[in-house]
């Protein structure tokens, strides 16, 4: 089986070779032939992938640990599902899988485009095949999760089977790690698409709107799968590493995060090329930003230069991945270069008060929160590299950049709809403006009047309001207008309304996530914590809440020992129920986690973790955390990603425009004949 999985490995590596040199071949010579010969190996690379995949998920289901990568990690009593992770545990099954989703990214371009943007394809094939013989090189020849455990003794080499395996990481033994490293990675993969196709624009010259229509969904969807797994990841962090918080500012974190704000800044900016055929080089470099981001998250998780609880083992892969860095870097840069003289814009900025002068605001705040983040995670190896000591920068830092910046965008993302394009009047912004600014302003009042003031945590709520009221004027105005027109009821001229400009209304839903999402954010500035030993019968007071210690047991499963704490909860008095928080030990690998219990309401949660036994006494030592409004956070990432759902499906005005086309196609080739 091992053999089979390199035999993979080898085919594939081969189609991607060949792949990369008949799609610049086939573009070079404008041969139909040989691009669809390159277009076939990009499906073959598919093919032999999906055989690696499989060959290695075979021999995970079957605990075979003959194979070093299966005894590393899992083991017989893993459970099952937990065995289907184990593809992604690991350094060389991780870089497997990131194969594998790309050879699905590159087939499905190949499918969908199998008959449009015929001059682009052989390029797009190209430069996404020579990322994927990268990664299969890496595999193969690094990474390769198909060597065979051996023993060497005096009479020779010879295969060794271990009894049992070293069992799956137990912080990754949680029901959504399932799901949230194929999430990231989705949307870590799938940014190659708008990359190949940026690219193969500059290299035919082909730079006008066509080629940012045809990427604008293929950034949507890495866009929403990054998204939706970085805050799977917070979650996951909240529920399971037990410090009480869901976002640390860690290296592999931020690693995740500065593709996903690059990425933001790309989707609002094509809008202004598209709009008024401005910022053509910005778009292409931001196209450039988000890929290199992504293979420089891609390297940082897996080199071992930072220190991370999320980052793999360091490992020799980290020089090709910088070699990679460096190609990426020089070939975008010189080719954007050769072709400025046909990135010129087609207009100029009118007025600063426009809604291109927003979305402009809104790319320099989003490219300096990059920054900022960028910097922060790469200081302690710019200082290693300069002075010889590691000098860690923490999340203060990132807290006193970001935050202020955060709000910034906040503001535009409410302010921005209110303003029109080319230049707004100051009759427009008083009347667009006045009801939002004065609905914030008593809910600030209120809000002071009820003892916030924190700063930070004021103008966030205050401008949550002001945000959720522009979001919900544009919903009314919109339908208002076509009940007039139309002779609809309100519901059906909302629903009509969305349907007819998908894009811009579901921008708006998304742009109501945000809204939610910073006022969990807002949570922060109220949290509340303490910590005790406890045995049976005793008590533990944090805020309104009282805990009492019912009993404190051990038992174990198949897969790890716990020490479990039950504890009942009561509030101001009422009781709320019970919480069992436990300490594991996973028998396979002797690692010990937290299990964590919460209690949650729209308000706040109740977080409670078992962090071990006192050396002196013997009792357990409970960490108990109030976290205000925590729950907003994952409401609000759920309204983000049906609001990407929504700005993808295809609108009224959109079908309307592709059946004019078609028609217009239609009478071209019937006056050929």
């Amino acid at each position: 089986m091992n053999q089979a999985g390199s035999v993979a490995l080898i085919a594939a590596l081969a189609f991607a070779a060949y792949g990369v040199i008949a799609g610049a071949l086939g573009g070079a010579l404008r041969s139909l032939r040989v691009t669809r010969s390159a277009e076939r190996a990009t499906l073959a690379f598919f093919v032999m992938i999906t055989v690696a995949v499989a060959v290695l998920e075979v021999l995970i289901l079957s605990d075979n640990f003959n194979n070093a990568y299966v005894a590393s990690h899992s083991n017989r009593d893993l459970p099952f599902y937990y065995k289907i992770a184990v593809l992604w545990a690991g350094q060389e099954g991780s870089l497997l899988f990131w194969t594998f989703l790309l050879s699905i990214y590159g087939g499905l371009a190949v499918l969908l485009n199998h008959r449009k943007n015929r001059q682009l394809m052989p390029y797009v094939v190209a430069i996404v095949m020579a990322t994927g013989a990268f990664f299969t090189s890496v595999v193969f020849f690094v990474a390769n999760p198909f060597g065979e455990l051996t023993l060497t003794t005096a009479a020779g080499t010879q295969s060794l089977t271990l009894p049992d395996g070293n069992g799956l990481t137990p912080a990754l033994q949680y029901n959504s790690m399932v799901i949230h490293p194929p999430m990231l990675y989705l949307g870590y993969v799938g940014f190659v698409v708008p990359f190949a196709f940026a690219m193969a624009a500059l290299i035919t010259r082909q730079l006008g709107d066509n080629w940012i229509r045809v990427t604008r969904r293929w950034t949507m969807v890495p866009w929403m799968f990054l998204g939706t797994g970085i805050l799977m990841g917070a979650h996951w962090a909240y529920e399971v590493l037990g410090w009480g918080g869901y976002w640390g500012w860690d290296p592999v974190e931020n690693a995740s995060l500065l593709p996903w704000l690059a990425g933001t800044a790309f989707l609002h900016s094509v809008m202004i090329q598209e709009k008024r055929g401005m910022l053509k080089v910005w778009n292409i470099v931001l196209v450039i930003t988000t890929f290199f981001l992504c293979i420089f998250g891609t390297f940082l998780t897996r080199s071992g230069i930072v220190s991370s609880v999320h980052a793999f083992a360091q490992s020799a892969i980290g020089p090709f991945f910088a070699v990679f860095l460096a190609i990426i870097v020089f070939f975008s840069l010189t080719l954007l270069f050769l072709r400025l003289d046909y990135l010129k814009s087609e207009n100029k900025l009118d007025s600063v008060v426009s809604r291109e002068s927003g979305f402009l605001f809104n790319n320099w705040v989003l490219l300096a929160a990059v920054f900022a983040v960028l910097w922060g995670t790469i200081f302690p190896i710019i200082s290693k590299l300069v002075e010889g000591t590691t000098v860690s920068v923490g999340p203060p830092f990132f807290n006193k950049t970001t935050i202020p910046m955060g709000l910034l965008l906040l503001f535009l993302t409410g302010a921005g709809p209110l303003l029109a394009w080319r230049k707004t009047s100051f009759k427009s912004l008083r009347q667009n403006f006045t009801i939002p600014l004065a609905i914030a302003v008593v809910a600030g009042g209120v809000l002071f009047a009820l003892g916030v003031r924190d700063v930070y945590a004021w103008m966030a709520l205050f401008l949550c309001a002001f945000v959720a009221v522009t979001i919900f004027q544009e919903f009314y105005k919109g339908a208002r207008t076509r009940q007039r027109v139309y002779n609809e009821n309100f519901v059906a001229a909302l629903y009509n309304l969305t349907m007819r400009n998908t894009r811009r209304y579901g921008g708006y839903v998304i742009h109501f996530g945000i809204v939610l999402l910073f006022i969990g954010f807002s949570g922060l500035a109220f949290r509340t914590e303490t910590k005790a030993t406890m045995a049976e019968g005793d008590l533990l007071r944090i805020n309104d809440y009282m805990l009492r210690c019912q009993t404190l047991t051990e038992g174990e499963d198949p897969n790890y020992i716990y020490q479990r704490a039950v504890l009942t909860v009561t509030k101001a008095g009422r009781a709320l129920g019970v919480l069992d928080p436990e300490r594991r030990l996973y028998k396979a690998s002797q690692e010990p986690i937290s299990h964590v219990a919460i209690h949650s309401s729209l308000v706040e949660d109740l977080y409670v973790v078992v962090a071990g036994a006192d050396s002196d006494s013997g009792k357990a030592v409970v960490e108990a955390f109030v976290n205000p409004l925590v729950g907003w956070v994952w409401i609000g990432g759920a309204v983000v990603f049906w609001g990407t759902l929504l700005a993808m499906v295809p609108s009224r005005v959109e079908r309307e425009m592709a059946e004019i086309r078609r028609q217009r196609e239609e009478v071209v080739a019937e006056d050929h004949v």
